[in-house]
């Protein structure tokens, strides 16, 4: 269950017309933030943004589910059901609740560190290609000027 704040935050980008993705980025952000301070571990620092990304679709952000061929065929799926998961609100299992929350406290911290975010942005970065990755500065560079 995501905190209020989160929520609202999110909300707010919608309402000043963010872009979906940075709607869900609160989420994620959140995420990390409940590893740092040992909440719970993940695995790696894709687990820690995939449960964001999940909670996000949850709590009724519009993301669409990752495109074919981008991951695999469960992952759709998952992201499917989380979508519709938002239109009917179910409440949680405890016991799976209590499982998942155990099973996440034996995994470690570590991929929540900044050299750990920092290497997966650039992982990610790389498979994206240089003139996607030119225009997203170029847009970078256009909003620090607009901002100022």
């Amino acid at each position: 269950m995501p905190e209020k704040k989160t929520v609202e935050r999110a909300r707010e980008d919608a309402r000043e017309g963010k872009a979906p993705s940075t709607q869900a980025g609160e989420f994620v952000r959140e995420e990390i933030e409940h590893v740092r301070e040992g909440k719970h571990g993940v695995r790696s620092t894709k687990q820690a943004i995939a449960i964001g990304l999940s909670k996000a679709r949850r709590a009724g952000v519009k993301l669409p589910p990752p495109a074919k061929g981008k991951t695999s065929e469960r992952t759709r799926a998952q992201a499917q059901r989380d979508t519709e998961r938002s239109q009917h609100k179910r409440a949680v299992s405890p016991k799976r609740s209590r499982a998942v929350k155990t099973a996440l406290k034996r995994e470690g911290k570590e991929a929540a560190s900044p050299s750990a975010l920092s290497r997966q942005a650039h992982a990610s970065a790389q498979r994206r290609g240089a003139s996607s990755r030119k225009q997203a500065a170029r847009k970078a560079a256009r909003t620090r000027t607009a901002g100022a």
